[in-house]
């Protein structure tokens, strides 16, 4: 079940909360909905707070109508060093700007972005994004696609060329350092795209739908490399998708925005004990995970008139 298709999951996820009636109620307390005053108890967390955003205000103007259509209304996330964070929510609500608005690409009218306490006012060395498609120079070849950003910074050559070995390690493409963009295969060209980000050492990741354009099986084995990537490089994470199973894996902590203009529904903390391998999806508490999240999804659609 995912909610990249929501009308052919409703079945699906009636039979999940049927199956699993507690999901709701057993992990209600690591539910925080946006209405509710009450804050449950969670452990204290000494780690910084790597990526704040408070009372973020994103809107467009209509040129047709001259109306101002907001997007983002006074969405407030903290998270913390190390912490990997996903944004879910229906298609259109307004993920895709949040993520770009913190990656410096989309202006906001009104609160603030702040990563280690310096306040965001465009794009910087601080945050690297992955987008849907790789986006590689096709005229370049793998290792100097994952250069490319060094270079950019003023990194002398030899250094980076060093660097970009690493990660060419780190991403398992020894012996494709010498091959164009087109030579390789749709999971190769992310994970040369991912590669190329975290070489740039960013203080957050900023990942938007980063498997989206990929085939299910490739998809299935991406989520796995980007599992054993961020354990061994530790990096602060915020990502967008449209897949509850995806983000459930991934993810510590899961943001429920609402249909536009988009506000928090709800930050469900995913417990489940890391290192995490895929096969973790067969378990029940992940099933229950899952309804849990498309249950507060599908309520809110349904609020709205249906998706």
């Amino acid at each position: 079940m995912t909610s990249a298709h929501p009308e052919r999951n409703g079945a699906e996820s009636t039979e999940l909360l049927a199956k699993y009636p507690a999901a709701s109620k057993k992990m209600g307390n690591v539910v925080k909905f946006a209405s509710d005053n009450r804050r449950p108890y969670t452990p204290v967390d000494s780690r910084i707070i790597k990526l704040s955003v408070k009372d973020l205000v994103i809107g467009y103007l209509d040129k047709q109508t001259g109306n101002t259509m907001v997007a983002v209304d006074k969405v407030t996330v903290d998270i913390r060093e190390g912490e990997f964070v996903t944004i879910v929510g229906l298609s259109g609500c307004g993920k895709s700007t949040f993520l770009n608005s913190v990656a410096g690409l989309v202006k906001h009218q009104q609160g603030e972005i702040r990563v280690n306490d310096r306040i965001v006012t465009g794009p910087g060395r601080d945050r690297s994004v992955v987008f849907q498609k790789a986006s590689l120079l096709p005229w370049r070849k793998v290792g100097r696609n994952i250069t490319y950003g060094l270079e950019l910074s003023g990194m002398k050559p030899a250094e980076a060329r060093i660097k970009a070995s690493h990660y060419v390690n780190l991403i398992r493409l020894n012996g494709f350092e010498d091959h164009y963009p087109h030579q390789l295969s749709g999971g190769m060209q992310q994970r040369v795209n991912l590669a190329r980000a975290l070489a740039c050492d960013p203080e957050v990741l900023l990942l938007d739908e980063p498997f989206a354009a990929l085939d299910a099986i490739t998809r299935e084995l991406m989520q796995g490399e980007l599992l054993e990537l961020c354990e061994k490089v530790g990096k602060t994470v915020l990502m967008v998708t449209h897949q509850i199973d995806e983000a459930v894996l991934l993810s510590d902590r899961v943001i429920i925005f609402s249909a536009r203009p988009a506000h928090v529904l709800a930050d469900i903390s995913i417990p489940i004990p890391r290192p995490r391998k895929n096969h973790v999806k067969d378990s029940d508490q992940f099933r229950e995970l899952m309804a849990q999240i498309w249950s507060v999804i599908e309520g809110n659609a349904n609020i709205g008139g249906g998706i």
